[in-house]
């Protein structure tokens, strides 16, 4: 069975310890009616995608 020769760092196991953080959600801007949304999705709000519609909303 493979056991490590040496003991890790103090430093090292943080290092790969931090790849794993929570990061805040990145959105972008709708070009169509500027609300916040995530990259590659629909917009929900007006239903563009890629500069189309896409997605039939109903408007209350």
């Amino acid at each position: 069975m493979a056991v490590p020769k040496r003991r890790q760092s103090k430093s090292r196991q943080k290092m790969r310890r931090g790849a794993n953080r929570w990061r805040a959600p990145i959105f972008k801007t709708c070009p169509e009616c500027d609300s916040r949304i995530p990259s590659h999705i629909a917009c929900p709000s007006c239903g563009y995608y890629a500069g189309r519609k896409v997605l039939e909303v109903d408007a209350f």
